[in-house]
């Protein structure tokens, strides 16, 4: 089988995303099936890499997004398609691409929409707080998902969380976990020497791995340990991303035992902070899985999730979960500190175990093989497409 994956937002710093193409291209590439990967970079290029073919189209930065790029030149993308013949085609993304899945419905090639983030949140997100009770933000989301949904053969949600919103819409979705690298992320993994890098041996050592951006609402991480040194607690929060808000928590973290590491460059060095870390913090309220929180429990540390996202579901017994107060993730943190550590950790590791890629990888698949093949369309009642903007 030759499957395409196209996305946007696809980047070096890039997180979830990236490590789930990279997944699935991987696994589909072991199981006998080819995989090509485009995405948006500064320039055009065409590479083979462990996880694939990966064909990177030109594409300007998208302003206000800490360096993500959008791909403007789609006309380009189709030309790579049709010269690769694709068998399926899986598209991740909201903007340029969603109407590939139309483009593929023309050539009776089975799509598949990864939702992978919830409109209504993201909407709601970027949405000034004056607004959002007047803005018809639920009605939007419904009617850009309800023409997702006409684009593609079928949707495919990690999270029931994720899914609900094409449910409300009475669309057809599919929940497929996303999975981790056990291996890699590893209790064994934990370095004494990074633990004594980045705190004192008296202060719980606090990680949040997260893009630095609104809709991850990091700063209710600093609040919380605003909180924690207010009870008298020594912790330290460990901020390890970047992004558009990286400014505006660092004002907040004036003061505060908090540091910046910005982009943590290496799934090596990312797995050993996350073994090394007392807990791991994970405070945004649309997240609709959280690879990063995985990854922390595959590394034996617990998580502190938003009550709001689908996290909670995610973990499990392997962390714990709060509403969006500074005082109720303080709350949190605090009852699984006083918690024992082994017992704690090993729960986490116990959770993790339950979501291999391999599990993933042969969800997807068997999505392909069931996936309807719409009626081709006769090349001569195709419209041609330019390879321009």
């Amino acid at each position: 089988m030759r499957i395409a994956h196209v996305a946007n937002f696809y980047g070096p710093a890039s997180g979830g995303l990236r490590t789930a193409m990279h997944e699935l291209g991987r696994g589909y590439l072991d199981r006998g099936h080819e995989y090509l990967m485009v995405v948006p970079g500064p320039e055009d290029a065409d590479d083979r890499t462990p996880y694939g073919r990966r064909v990177t189209i030109s594409a300007p930065v998208l302003p206000r997004s800490g360096g993500y790029r959008v791909i403007t030149r789609v006309g380009a993308v189709r030309t790579v398609l049709r010269e690769y013949r694709p068998d399926v085609l899986e598209v991740s993304d909201r903007t340029t691409l969603r109407r590939l899945g139309g483009w593929a419905r023309q050539r009776g090639i089975p799509s598949t929409f990864f939702a992978h983030e919830r409109a209504d949140g993201v909407i709601a997100a970027y949405t000034p707080a004056w607004l959002r009770r007047a803005a018809p933000i639920v009605a939007a989301a419904n009617a850009h998902n309800r023409v997702t949904a006409r684009h593609f053969s079928q949707v495919v949600a990690t999270t029931p969380f994720a899914a609900g919103e094409f449910e409300r819409i009475g669309a057809p979705v599919a929940t497929v976990p996303l999975g981790v690298d056990l291996l890699l992320f590893h209790p064994s993994h934990a370095d004494a020497g990074v633990r004594d890098a980045l705190a004192a041996p008296d202060e719980t050592l606090l990680l949040m791995g997260s893009r630095l951006s609104r809709e991850k609402r990091p700063e209710l991480a600093v609040e919380a340990v605003r909180e924690l040194v207010a009870r008298g607690r020594r912790v330290r929060l460990v901020c390890a991303g970047t992004g558009a808000a990286e400014r505006h928590v660092r004002e907040r973290a004036d003061g505060l035992p908090v540091t910046f590491l910005g982009f943590v460059s290496g799934r090596e060095r990312f797995a050993r902070l996350l073994a090394t870390a007392d807990l791991a913090l994970a405070p945004g309220p649309i997240e609709t899985f959280g690879l990063a929180a995985l990854e922390a429990l595959a590394s034996g540390t617990p998580v502190v999730v938003n009550a709001e996202s689908a996290l909670p579901d995610v973990v499990g017994g392997g962390g714990a979960s709060a509403a969006s107060s500074a005082a109720a993730w303080a709350d949190a943190i605090e009852t699984l500190l006083d918690s024992d550590a082994r017992v704690r950790r090993e729960r986490a590791r116990e959770r993790a175990e339950q979501l291999p890629w391999s599990a993933c990888i042969d969800a997807m698949l068997a999505r392909h093989g069931a996936a309807p093949r719409p009626r081709h369309v006769p090349p001569a009642t195709v419209v041609p497409q330019s390879s321009g903007r």
